[in-house]
């Protein structure tokens, strides 16, 4: 059966999805090596062409999609594979180079670089032009942000790379909200808004990996360890405690996927709590794992990131078997 290495191939999806399955489940050294090494060149050329039509679109000064940089279908994506595969190549280089271009503003205009040309997801009825910026995990900023900032706990830096670390947090702590539970920040704000100065969204949403502050938290949690900021860190990890705490918020967790349910929001807090400075942190990994992941699960599909792969991942790290697989550096924790 054909692995799709065509324009839809990333991290989740295709051969670079099986590349990263392979890697992460190859236990001793030569284990899947032939058929690595064969995947090994097509993410090479996938990843170029990437980056070639990235680069193409900069230097035109148009605004990107999503999928050209995000999570599950752009360069982020690759190069999180790239930074566990091969951290010492020319290549998660050249992706890093790329975020660092991804974070400078577009000629004449003072929305950054990586404020997309399409609406915001999720139903919202206006401010339907002028595109989006979006600050979540899976599809928004906060992506290319932890990437920057593991690579450089890794000692993998590129010209511009941590001014490019410090705009980006320059741009959320903009739009950081202060609510009754503690610090947030928006899923996502329009032209409009950035007019009026205030998001259009007036309290914290699901407490997801992929939009919310748990997820968003942790990308500014790497910013601060990345560059001996420990403000920033505990600015999130405040964040982080405020959303647990309040229970406005983890009530909205109604499923146990990876993406936006409880398994997702576990594996979060358990990544944070081991990297922590607030000792409070410590004991919610546990909190979790007895109030989300010991519900009865029904009808729950197949897969990784919506179904009971996932879920499993994360109840296996639940009863004491740390990652060794690092297989959640797909969702970017660490």
């Amino acid at each position: 059966m054909p692995i799709s290495t065509g324009p839809q191939a990333g991290l989740l999806f295709g051969a670079p999805a099986l590349a990263f399955t392979l890697h992460a489940a190859a236990d001793r050294p030569g284990r899947y090596e032939r058929a690595l090494a064969s995947l090994d060149t097509q993410l090479d050329a996938i990843t170029r062409r990437h980056l070639d039509r990235a680069h193409e679109r900069i230097d035109c000064g148009r605004q990107p999609h999503p999928k050209e940089f995000d999570l599950f279908r752009g360069l982020t994506g690759l190069g999180a594979h790239l930074l566990r595969r091969n951290p010492g190549g020319d290549l998660i280089r050249q992706v890093l180079a790329y975020l660092v271009r991804l974070s400078e503003d577009l000629d004449a205009q003072e929305l950054p670089g990586w404020w997309v040309d399409c609406p915001p997801t999720g139903g919202r009825t206006t401010d339907r032009l002028g595109g989006h910026g979006d600050f979540g995990m899976a599809h928004g900023i906060s992506a290319p942000l932890t990437l920057l900032s593991l690579a450089a706990r890794r000692g993998i830096v590129v010209d511009g790379q941590v001014a490019a670390i410090g705009k980006i947090c320059s741009w959320t702590d903009a739009w950081l909200q202060e609510g009754e539970s503690g610090p947030w920040w928006p899923e996502t704000v329009t032209v409009d808004e950035v007019a009026r100065g205030r998001p259009e969204q007036k309290r914290p949403r699901r407490p997801s990996w992929c939009y919310g502050t748990p997820g968003i938290a942790r990308a500014q949690q790497l910013a601060g360890l990345a560059t001996a900021d420990l403000a920033r860190q505990r600015m999130a990890e405040s964040a982080l405690l405020g959303c647990l705490n309040d229970p406005d918020q983890t009530r909205l967790i109604n499923d146990h996927s990876l993406c936006h349910g409880s398994a997702g929001l576990f594996q979060t807090v358990w990544r944070f709590a081991r990297d922590a400075d607030h000792g409070d942190l410590t004991h919610w990994p546990q909190k979790l794992a007895d109030r989300f992941l010991a519900r009865r699960v029904q009808n729950m599909e197949i897969g990784l990131l919506f179904g009971s792969a996932g879920l499993g991942l994360a109840l296996t790290t639940a009863a004491g078997h740390p990652p060794v697989s690092s297989w959640d550096s797909c969702l970017l924790l660490n």
